[in-house]
């Protein structure tokens, strides 16, 4: 085989490290946003928020209604999978070379001469709001999310009852340490045994003193407030609540009875009471009919949960990134769309930094320096980029999504029509991945409440008249159905299959009972009044 030179050319394809950025960028929610900018302009000296109004940028929302080039389409395909990531290979247009100074050799890099012009100035980009900061005034204006999480603990509120108990050194230690073992619902999981397995060796003598400790502890946590806490499950828990029902002084003797009822049925197997079988509990209680639904309707007001109240449970305020507005009314009705100003961040490249940085270009040593300077500041006026085409491929997707659910923004929910992410991306020459990105963690606000925009979307049912009905709709008429309803006979996923169908919509037994479901309604045995 004799060896030979020649010559190939070939076309790939590849994800830039701006393009990479972009594509993150748009998938982030408005928190996330937040953070990222937060931490951007912490390590990037040449970034700055500035409170001025700029101008626009020319890479706006009008260059974005372009037509995108096929090739662009098969790499927002390819952003899907993240093995992808690192082809060695790029995407070259006029429009990068442009934007961005990038060799070939170094396409994982920022790298650019540092004077090339992303826009026609360096200006600040965005809304009327702040991205640096909470957005806060002053010290008297406190952080919403720090006040939703100052709520006191389960634990917290039973350690400040147990300081009022005259304790030893060891029930104390004891009780302390059960109220930390406890759950989220304020149950204790583990058996006492368990917990003293944990903490003491081989000394049996030892282990029977921590276990008699283990036990007067607990049943002082029963007596402690929520009435409950401390149970090892939800048979206890009720128990502990009606025998505390049943020690108060001021109690009738109706009430005592239907009490007393209510313990044994709280004895018997807890599935026969989430079935509501009154016949079987009316044998396995020995009572009557009308007492057995005396003593279920007074379980039904117990707190199964006695830690629920206590719930560390992070309350994440939703900010909307789309505002949509109604102008004009009846069949003249228009909807108006625009980005909320109050996630915009108002970034723009910090203009002393970058002409000094102009000014000097040295050699040697500050050649490198200069170097990774010039790097920064190119990486800034990428970001600032990067985040102008998030917010408008957003309001894009957004008027579209306004456009083809217009009778949702004038009826409600009954008039939304069937709506997927293919159809969005054919309009606006976007890829199917691209409009997921979009609609994932973005919110509306509209007339009719806050939507993450994959509300919007829905596949379609068949109806009589060869059209489809939005699965979303759907939903909205079976909820209207039920709330609608006898609560004597409630009714069934069957029945209201048939209703459906007598309004012209063929939707089958089990996709009423998914439906149902998803709203986190309860079928027709636990819905009926007793």
């Amino acid at each position: 085989m004799k060896p030979g030179l020649s010559l190939r050319v070939s076309q790939h394809l590849s994800l830039t490290p701006q393009l990479q950025q972009s594509i993150r960028l748009l998938q982030l929610s408005t928190l996330e946003m937040s953070q990222e900018v937060e931490q951007m302009l912490d390590e990037n000296p040449f970034l700055e928020v500035s409170a001025e109004e700029p101008p626009r940028e020319e890479f706006g929302l009008a260059q974005a209604d372009a037509p995108v080039r096929n090739e662009d389409l098969d790499v927002e395909a390819g952003a899907h999978a993240p093995a992808e990531f690192t082809a060695e290979v790029r995407v070259s247009s006029e429009t990068d070379a442009e934007l961005s100074p990038l060799s070939a050799d170094d396409g994982q890099s920022w790298d650019g001469d540092g004077s090339a012009s992303m826009a026609p100035d360096d200006g600040e980009w965005g809304g009327e709001a702040k991205a640096h900061g909470n957005n806060l005034d002053g010290d008297s204006d406190a952080d919403v999310t720090e006040l939703a999480r100052s709520q006191e603990s389960l634990q917290s509120h039973l350690h400040r009852q147990a300081l009022a108990l005259h304790l030893s050194e060891e029930d104390g230690a004891a009780l302390r340490f059960l109220i930390e073992s406890l759950n989220d619902d304020g149950y204790l999981e583990e058996a006492l045994a368990e917990l003293v397995d944990g903490l003491t060796g081989d000394d049996l003598e030892e282990r029977e003193q921590m276990l008699h400790h283990f036990t007067v502890a607990l049943s002082l946590l029963k007596t402690l407030e929520p009435v409950g806490v401390g149970a090892r499950g939800l048979a206890e828990c009720l128990t502990l609540q009606l025998k505390a029902l049943q020690s108060q002084d001021d109690i009738k003797l109706a009430q005592a009875r239907t009490v007393a009822v209510a313990l044994r049925i709280c004895a018997q197997p807890m599935d026969v009471l989430a079935r509501r079988d009154i016949k079987r509990l009316v044998q396995l209680c020995g009572v009557p009919d009308a007492a057995i639904r005396e003593g279920i309707a007074l379980i039904g007001h117990l707190e199964p949960k006695p830690g629920r109240r206590f719930a560390d449970v992070e309350r994440n305020i939703v900010v909307p990134d789309v505002i949509v507005t109604q102008v004009g009314n009846g069949s003249q009705a228009q909807f108006r769309v625009r980005l909320n100003a109050d996630v915009m961040p108002r970034l723009r490249v910090h203009d002393i930094y970058a002409n000094a940085l102009k000014q000097h270009r040295g050699g040697g040593t500050e050649a490198s320096n200069y170097a990774a300077l010039q790097q920064r500041l190119q990486e800034a006026r990428w970001f600032i980029k990067n985040i102008q085409q998030r917010f408008d491929t957003i309001l894009r997707v957004s008027n579209a999504i306004v456009e083809r659910q217009k009778s949702f923004f004038m009826h409600g929910e009954l008039a939304m029509r069937p709506l997927v992410l293919r159809e969005i991306a054919d309009e606006l020459g976007l890829h199917e991945s691209t409009i997921s990105r979009v609609t994932t963690a973005k919110y509306m606000a509209t007339p009719f409440g806050t939507f993450e925009l994959k509300f919007f979307f829905g596949s379609g049912l068949g109806t009589d008249s060869g059209g489809n009905a939005s699965s979303t709709a759907v939903r909205a008429l079976i909820k209207q159905f039920i709330s609608a309803e006898n609560l004597k006979k409630p009714l069934s996923d069957n029945q209201i299959s048939e209703m459906l169908k007598e309004q012209g919509i063929d939707c089958a037994r089990r996709t009423v009972a998914k439906y149902r479901e998803g709203l986190r309604i309860a079928p027709a045995s636990l819905r009926k009044d007793l």
